[in-house]
């Protein structure tokens, strides 16, 4: 009997220990200790990345966000629905994103800047206001540019510590139709294709 009970105090400390230090808030999980048992629970969503880090899936709803543009206007996801929207990941540091970004606005802003049903935000990652500015004028883009300080648009669709250079595609419902990663031509003409699509219908 002293021995069970020494072995459910040990895996009652080891779970104890766990818990502490995977980085969850103070009250964020249940400790359960039953006669021979030990069962933790988190209230937290469980988060799957894909092979890419994306932790959201084409099909679902696109994670809603507000997010401040750098002439200072607000714009929630929410309010673009009813329209085809194209959110951009990117940084000044990024190399690809500097390559990708003249064809986003070449052979998407530049055709559907004007079509009411069509909306594009690049979301740059944790940077101050004048270097997103800067980085605008130094790409040549002049689709609008959103702040995001501390990745935390970003950690809604991707692990926070995952690579940048993503797209995502949401339709008229706010549902997720497509996700890229880095820059292919071939996948970035998928895309044009995709929305050229989209906004014909």
């Amino acid at each position: 009997m002293k021995m069970k009970i020494m072995n459910v105090c040990s895996v009652a400390l080891l779970a104890i220990g766990i818990w502490a230090c995977s980085g969850q808030k103070k009250g964020t999980a249940n400790v359960e200790v039953a006669t021979d048992s030990v069962e933790v629970t988190a209230d937290a969503k469980s988060v799957q990345a894909d092979s890419t880090g994306y932790i959201v899936r084409v099909g679902e709803m696109a994670p809603d966000f507000t997010i401040t543009l750098t002439d200072g206007k607000q714009v929630s996801l929410s309010s673009l629905r009813g329209k085809v929207v194209m959110l951009q990941f990117t940084a000044s540091w990024c190399g690809v994103c500097r390559k990708e970004m003249p064809f986003i606005e070449k052979d998407i802003w530049l055709k559907h800047k004007n079509n009411a049903d069509f909306a594009l935000i690049g979301i740059d990652r944790d940077e101050p206001l004048e270097k997103v500015i800067a980085f605008g004028k130094s790409t040549g883009v002049t689709y609008p540019l959103g702040l995001d300080p501390g990745a935390d648009i970003f950690a809604k669709y991707a692990l926070r510590k995952a690579g940048i250079t993503r797209n995502v595609l949401i339709d008229k419902e706010g549902r997720i139709v497509k996700l890229t990663r880095l820059y292919n031509p071939e996948e970035f003409a998928s895309l044009v294709k995709e929305i050229d699509g989209m906004l014909s219908e």
